[in-house]
């Protein structure tokens, strides 16, 4: 089932699937879905690589997301204290 999805993939998903399973094998996971796909382990490295960078960058976007919110609502609360005090 896996062979079957894996060669119906472009080739970068085929790399950052591949990677993502060999990294979920842990200790020998890269050498075995190496040999499972019949790609270089070079290929695999280079997705888990890929994913590293592609993941950090999604987790930063979203941090910088809820901190403009949280500034947007500490204005918010400041504005409408000084509304009360009034």
């Amino acid at each position: 089932m896996m062979k079957r999805l894996f060669n119906n993939l472009s080739e970068k998903d085929r790399r950052h699937y591949a990677s993502i399973e060999a990294a979920k094998l842990g200790h020998g996971g890269i050498q075995y879905i190496s040999e499972l796909f019949g790609i270089d382990r070079k290929t695999i490295r280079t997705g888990i690589e890929e994913l590293k960078k592609t993941t950090f960058a999604a987790q930063d976007e979203s941090e910088e997301k809820e901190a403009a919110g949280k500034r947007t609502n500490r204005k918010r609360t400041r504005r409408s204290s000084k509304n009360l005090k009034k």
